[in-house]
């Protein structure tokens, strides 16, 4: 029977409107670790998840959310969205994961932060990137990974403009034919973009079908965690990044 706390507990900022992370990291949850969410405003949820708006959503106040996540005194706490701080750059997301540290006494990992993380711990340089946002913020992002030093090989964007429910109701089979759009031969991973994109039920099925990593926004987020909380459980089922046991 897996313990559903003792281990650790991690807190998670969530946008208001995303539907998805919740439930993704439940399944990536590892034994011993409890999961305790605060959800962000800053955004209108009826207005497209422009650049704009993710660059609103990115400056919102967190005093309200992180005061009462720390109720908790969590030892991780996540940042849950990728396009509020990929709409800024690096810097502000480094800068907003020390200040998170800072305010609150926790690790922190930001979505952003951790897709970055991820293919630095796998030594990836050049990718193919999926997600469902505006190409305004697409641009923004392919930006934001060449500051770090990564390259993206290819792009891979949906038919339609999604507003921030429709980002969250993509289909699972949807998500996988995104991520086999961004395949390329100089790709040495795919990333999925997006904390409200279904990506992590697809991690394991595409990288069968490319024979390479896949890095998803809320699974390089647990493996950051983890590794802060030390935590040295493999995962099956949700990629190689978290298939493997670590010390």
């Amino acid at each position: 029977m897996t313990q559903s706390r003792g281990r650790a507990r991690f807190g998670i900022l969530v946008p208001f409107t995303n539907t998805n992370l919740e439930p993704d990291m439940t399944l990536l949850r590892p034994d011993g670790v409890s999961l305790h969410f605060a959800r962000l405003g800053g955004y209108d949820r009826d207005e497209i998840p422009g650049s704009d708006q993710m660059h609103g959503l990115g400056d919102a106040d967190l005093d309200e959310p992180l005061h009462l996540l720390q109720g908790v005194r969590p030892e991780v706490i996540f940042y849950g969205c990728t396009s509020a701080t990929l709409t800024h750059g690096v810097a502000f997301d480094r800068a907003l994961a020390a200040r998170i540290k800072d305010s609150s006494g926790a690790e922190t990992v930001t979505a952003a932060g951790a897709l970055v993380h991820a293919l630095n711990f796998l030594g990836v340089t050049s990718i193919g990137f999926a997600s469902p946002y505006v190409s305004a913020i697409n641009d923004m992002a392919v930006r934001f990974l060449s500051d770090t030093g990564i390259g993206t090989a290819a792009l891979s964007e949906v038919d339609e403009t999604l507003d921030n429910y429709g980002q969250g109701e993509m289909s699972p089979e949807a998500v996988f034919n995104l991520g086999l759009a961004a395949d390329h031969p100089k790709a040495e991973a795919i990333v999925l973009s997006c904390t409200d994109m279904r990506s992590v039920e697809t991690i394991a099925r595409l990288e069968r079908a490319l024979g390479k990593p896949v890095i998803s926004s809320n699974q390089a987020m647990m493996f950051q965690a983890m590794q802060l909380g030390g935590i040295a459980s493999s995962l099956p089922g949700y990629g190689r990044l978290l298939e493997r046991k670590r010390r």
